[in-house]
């Protein structure tokens, strides 16, 4: 495992009433949904970056009223007019 060392200014802990351990848990997983969505990498790794297992993984999703798939309606569309 790799350890990433940031530095933020005292002030975003308190404006955003988060102890610097709560505002990395929030920031992990903040990342890990935000490349999710642009679909750069998957459920399992989002997790990974997340901290979380799968399941809470999409349990945070739905929380964060998140699609869990994307669909392409172009795609959708072939499909259809396939069938």
């Amino acid at each position: 495992m790799t350890t990433l060392t940031m530095e933020f200014p005292e002030e975003v802990f308190s404006a955003l009433r988060r102890t610097p351990g709560e505002f990395t848990r929030e920031l992990r997983l903040a990342a890990a949904i935000h490349w999710y969505q642009c679909s750069r990498i998957s459920q399992e790794n989002a997790a990974q970056i997340a901290g979380l297992d799968r399941t809470d993984f999409l349990l945070a999703l739905a929380r964060e009223q998140v699609d869990v798939f994307a669909v392409d309606f172009e795609d959708l569309e072939r499909e259809i007019a396939r069938g």
